[in-house]
């Protein structure tokens, strides 16, 4: 029988690593808000809130040159349309969860997360990992050190050395979880067709070749998928076998008269 503390501590231990891109990425997104005008309260509880660091930054980028608000809320959206393909991707192994363990999976729910808990529930069998615990272990574990390093990022604001050149953090960390996502030629394709448009339009105002960019290698990827006939769906490959799961923290798993 397991409580759930090894499969958590996994997800933590998973995570670790990518942390030391994620605390820099923290401090840059906490000096940035207080350098843009926003108070220290007002900075962290965009981070709370909004808990999604790329988006966060574009937003606060738009803040601080006085653009529209609707223009910073539709680039933050635009951003983290990804969330909702994570989402659709993850939620077949969260199907027996109840809605607030549902609900809470999508508030910490991160690029780091998604990616190390979909790569462990193709490596192990139903029986020998909680998905649950492991998944909230990582996501978790990183949203502590976010909140913790934004908030020292609001504090430190100005002060914070520009030798450090702590914004390399940003890039350097979604750069490795894109190189280990380019498993197929889909993604390869949004990928390239993505950082062109972006880098092409770049001149544009308000961050809109941002938005250009991830648009434009969203469709050219699934446009890809749609001509092969891969395109995934819940109800096809992407789906996992349905089996019970205790609600929220999926500690225990009957099966066949044995649990764990």
């Amino acid at each position: 029988m397991s409580d759930g503390r090894d499969d958590f501590l996994a997800g933590a231990r998973a995570v670790a690593p990518i942390l030391l891109g994620i605390a820099p990425f923290g401090l840059v997104a906490g000096a940035a808000g207080v350098n843009a005008g926003l108070s220290v309260v007002q900075t962290v509880a965009m981070s709370v809130v909004v808990f999604a660091g790329a988006s966060q930054l574009a937003a606060i980028d738009l803040v601080s040159r006085d653009a529209p608000v609707v223009v910073a809320v539709a680039t933050a959206l635009v951003i983290n349309l990804r969330l909702v393909m994570y989402s659709a991707s993850i939620a077949p192994h969260f199907r027996r969860f109840s809605a607030g363990a549902k609900w809470l999976a999508a508030y910490v729910l991160t690029d780091h997360a998604y990616a190390l808990s979909v790569t462990e529930y193709g490596e192990t069998t139903p029986e020998t990992r909680s998905r649950w615990w492991y998944y909230f272990g990582a996501a978790a574990t990183l949203w502590v050190v976010w909140q913790v390093t934004t908030v020292l990022g609001a504090l430190l604001g100005a002060r914070v050395p520009d030798g450090l050149s702590l914004e390399f953090a940003v890039p350097l960390t979604f750069m490795a979880l894109l190189f280990h996502a380019l498993d197929d030629r889909a993604t390869a394709v949004a990928a390239v067709v993505g950082a062109l448009v972006g880098v092409v339009a770049a001149p544009l105002p308000f961050n809109f070749g941002l938005v250009a960019g991830a648009l434009v290698g969203v469709v050219a990827g699934a446009a890809l998928e749609l001509r092969r006939g891969t395109f995934p769906t819940v109800e096809g490959g992407s789906a996992v076998e349905d089996r019970p799961e205790t609600d929220g923290g999926a500690a225990e798993h009957t099966n066949g008269g044995e649990s764990r």
